[in-house]
């Protein structure tokens, strides 16, 4: 069975800028460097740097150099706030502190962005993925409330494609304004 996500590999257009970027902005240490001429899964001649970050909690967050594949892009069908990478923070302040940081370094942030449960900001990294930093703020009862209402609202929007509405609640005055 699955004991937790050994990494998650993104593209990036320099490695060495990705890892000095990643230190000097969020603070992961970088763990693990592995380059080949070859691909290992399929034999193809391709030689790549593959960068690994240490994004806590036992999370590799890594990255593949591609000097020989065209410039990478995006997925221009899906919107660009959809894809992006999420990492938990401690706290509202230490999210605070972050966006005074990023912006203090030329990083333009979006937010904090109230979500209920978390508020979060985003910010882009140097190779155009969308991050987003967020911190918990949920009580037990509102989480109880969410799992006991998560079956529900994929099997309705299973049928109708349209927000369901069980969960209105987080968007009130009395739980929004955290």
């Amino acid at each position: 069975m699955i004991q937790r996500i050994h990494h998650v590999a993104y593209r990036c257009h320099d490695a060495r800028e990705t890892v000095l970027w990643y230190q000097k902005h969020l603070g992961m240490d970088f763990v693990l460097a592995i380059a080949e001429d070859q691909v290992p899964s399929t034999h193809a001649p391709d030689p790549y740097m593959h960068v690994f970050l240490d994004a806590g909690g036992g999370n590799i967050l890594a990255f593949f150099e591609l000097p020989n594949s065209p410039r990478m892009g995006r997925d221009a069908n899906t919107p660009e706030w959809v894809q992006h990478i999420a990492f938990k923070v401690g706290s509202v302040d230490e999210l605070m502190t972050t966006k005074e940081r990023l912006q203090a370094a030329g990083i333009e942030v979006v937010g904090p962005t109230e979500h209920t449960i978390f508020k979060s900001i985003y910010f882009f990294d140097p190779n155009g993925h969308r991050l987003e930093l967020a911190a918990d703020t949920a009580t037990s009862e509102m989480s109880q409330k969410l799992d006991a209402v998560k079956w529900d609202m994929l099997e309705e929007w299973a049928r109708t494609r349209r927000a369901p509405k069980h969960a209105a609640w987080m968007h009130t005055q009395e739980f929004s304004q955290g």
